[in-house]
């Protein structure tokens, strides 16, 4: 009796489910730390907060990061064994999660380390590291930009699969799949410099989230 798992078929399927697990991790903790820890910390006191990011904020970061690289890593096998059968859904959804997936190792983790130094510094009696001031918000940018992206990647991956739409890569969508992809380029600009706008607000963000998603899918649906 043949084993399943054991097929090439089976093995697509494992990093389908490495690819889900990782995925979870990731996005999960990035919506713990826009909705929980960064409301939290408005109304935490000085020290309570300075314990925080120095005991429990690296501690949450390497899930985060790592979750996100393994949910590249499972998504890159992945998207190698179909490219075959790209459609705009999993190209606009992947494209998304890339930006993400740089978003946290390029922006969101090297900001988070100077935070980290620059709290731990004053607990032992120093002073805070002088680019802290300026590392926090660039991070919660990238962060609320990450959020922001991340309802629209997630339909999309979803919909490549389990919703059909008719959005086969072809000549006659090109168009919609470029101007989609410049949408979330302005986006991604304003999320390296730009500021938080709307997304300063957890509803405002969530709301912009799924603005994001019906501009996007009404772009690739109608042009």
């Amino acid at each position: 009796m043949d084993i399943a798992l054991f097929t090439s078929g089976g093995l697509d399927y494992l990093f389908r489910w490495g690819h889900f697990l990782a995925g979870i991790t990731w996005i999960g903790l990035l919506y713990y730390f826009n909705f929980i820890q960064a409301e939290y910390f408005k109304e935490a006191d000085p020290e309570h907060r300075s314990g925080a990011i120095q005991k429990l904020v690296p501690r949450a970061l390497w899930w985060f990061r790592w979750g996100a690289m393994l949910t590249f890593l499972t998504g890159v096998v992945l998207l190698s064994n179909r490219y075959q059968f790209l459609s705009v859904d999993i190209v606009v959804g992947s494209t998304l999660g890339i930006l993400m997936f740089l978003n946290v190792w390029l922006i969101i983790w090297p900001n988070q380390k100077i935070v980290i130094a620059s709290a731990k510094q004053v607990a032992e009696g120093g002073e805070p590291l002088p680019n802290a001031a300026a590392a926090a918000p660039k991070a919660g940018l990238a962060s609320r930009t990450n959020t922001l992206f991340s309802l629209p990647m997630l339909f999309f991956m979803g919909s490549s699969a389990h919703m059909p739409s008719g959005l086969a890569m072809d000549d006659t969508n090109g168009m919609a799949l470029i101007v989609a992809l410049l949408v979330i380029a302005v986006l991604q600009v304003n999320g390296m410099f730009g500021k938080q706008g709307p997304m300063t607000s957890v509803s405002g963000v969530i709301t912009s989230g799924f603005a994001l998603t019906v501009v996007l899918y009404g772009i690739v649906a109608v042009l």
